[in-house]
């Protein structure tokens, strides 16, 4: 028995070492990709003149969908950013999604909405729309108001596409803040790129403790809670030193569902988005880039290092939770419906590389480090453990995390600058010193808590409530009189 632990405890030592170089060695490479595509990117529009885009009658239209459920605490704010962007063709598209509180009367008032004879074409399946509005105010003709059934945000999403009347669609979420220049620069891989883009989508902040006038970001500051500050370094690494990569190789899996421009007729020849996944945003990247590689055409999925959109992160810690674990649960979904992509080189590089990284370092990491804690306390338990190997290991990957994300607030200080104030710097390191001890271990939770909860048949989203950027207040005056429905 002895000589058969001695003999596990080696494979198992070889085994984690060798499984931890690997990740550690694709994350360099990753931030080397992205450090590259990030320096042409900043040459490339270093002097670029957004206002041609502005007025180019070349410039592609753009329905912006935003579903709405249960948000009366931003709404209308919410909407006032919207409709506040620089860009000349677009509209503005708000699915209320069967809302069970205040949203729809608060829009109803505050934007003066009529309802309007519209003919719905249901290209895609979404549950019954109810009635299509529009503001009586001439200041707010690009809004106009869909009222569903409840059916989920896929449903929503799917409904606002048989509504809008432009050639490409904004996908984002409600809560968010969009900045003013978002769809200029969103918009502008569709003019320039040599191949068809079917879809580009840039960098989300967290807007936790920033200040917001009427729908616009006047303000930004580091989250006074520790909870969305580790949100903050996860989402600046994430962002500008994963996703800036695997554009730079076109093959990134996942347009943020907060914010993403697709191109609409692709959109509807796939089906739209599917209602039976909780990732959404990434099955339906995953099937539109599919269905290119099957009709033989050439085309570019495009992430811009721009920090277009900012958006209110969980402070709990049971609603990151559930974010954590819907997340996982819609990685699951989307890698099993998409199974025959694993290294089929049918699609390329979507499966030949994008796919089988998902699969290893996205789903099965999280797994594969549990299961190595739970071996190694066993061991321990039973006296059979390299103590010296084990302490060289956990410091190998500690120090490892803490230079990873180092270099990623390097890349955020060496390119848009967004924490100025005194102290915001030391804040952000603060947060790499703790992270692996008190935030990383969660998220690790909570990712297999996401495999239990889909193994036993969980699929529910789960609320994720929000305190809002203002007070209530400041959002229940309107411009005009208001009236009831």
């Amino acid at each position: 028995m002895r000589e058969f632990l001695a003999t596990f405890e080696t494979f198992f030592n070889n085994a984690i070492f060798y499984y931890a170089l690997f990740v550690m060695g694709s994350y360099v490479v990753l931030t080397l990709l992205s450090a590259i595509e990030m320096n042409g990117y900043m040459k490339k529009n270093s002097y670029v003149n957004y206002r041609e885009i502005l007025v180019s009658p070349l410039a592609p239209s753009v329905s912006i969908l935003a579903p709405a459920y249960n948000e009366e605490a931003t709404i209308i704010e919410n909407i006032r950013s919207l409709l506040s962007l620089h860009y000349g063709n677009y509209e503005v598209i708000i699915i209320n999604d069967g809302s069970k509180d205040s949203t729809f009367q608060r829009m109803f008032d505050y934007y003066q909405l009529e309802k309007v004879d519209f003919a719905v074409n249901y290209q895609i399946q979404c549950n019954e729309i109810r009635g299509v509005y529009k503001s009586k105010l001439p200041s707010f003709s690009k809004l106009t108001v869909v009222d569903k059934v409840n059916g989920g945000k896929s449903d929503a999403l799917n409904a606002g596409i048989n509504v809008a009347g432009k050639d490409l669609i904004l996908c984002i979420d409600v809560d968010c803040i969009v900045q003013e220049d978002a769809l200029l620069k969103l918009a502008k891989p569709y003019l320039e790129e040599k191949y068809q883009v079917i879809a580009t989508g840039g960098v989300v902040r967290i807007a936790n403790s920033c200040k917001v006038e009427d729908g616009k970001l006047v303000e930004v500051n580091m989250p006074r809670n520790l909870w969305p500050r580790f949100q903050v370094l996860e989402y600046i690494r994430a962002f500008l030193m994963g996703r800036m990569a695997w554009s730079r190789l076109n093959g990134l899996l996942i347009i943020s569902g907060a914010m993403g421009l697709f191109d609409k007729n692709i959109v509807i020849k796939v089906g739209g988005y599917d209602h039976s996944t909780v990732g959404e945003d990434m099955e339906l990247v995953v099937r539109m880039r599919r269905y290119m590689y099957e009709q033989d055409r050439r085309f570019k999925v495009v992430y811009i290092p721009d920090p277009l959109c900012w958006t209110e992160a969980p402070a709990d810690l049971q609603v990151l939770g559930r974010q954590r674990n819907r997340w996982t649960r819609g990685t699951i979904e989307t890698l099993w419906m998409h199974k025959d992509l694993f290294f089929n080189p049918r699609y390329g590089i979507l499966g030949m590389l994008s796919y089988p990284y998902w699969f290893f370092f996205e789903w099965l990491a999280p797994i594969i480090e549990f299961l190595g804690i739970s071996i190694f306390i066993l061991l321990a338990f039973m006296g059979n453990i390299n103590w010296e190997f084990s302490l060289i290991l956990v410091s190998m990957v500690y120090f490892f995390s803490l230079a990873l994300s180092t270099v990623a607030i390097l890349f955020e200080e060496m390119s848009y600058q967004q924490y100025t104030k005194g102290g915001d710097l030391v804040k952000l390191l603060l947060a790499a010193f703790l992270e692996p001890i008190l935030y990383h271990p969660l998220t690790v939770y909570w990712a297999i808590m996401g495999n239990v909860h889909k193994f036993a048949g969980k699929n529910n989203w789960g609320a994720m409530t929000r305190k809002g950027f203002t007070e209530k207040k400041a959002v229940q005056e309107a411009p005009t009189q208001t009236t009831t429905i």
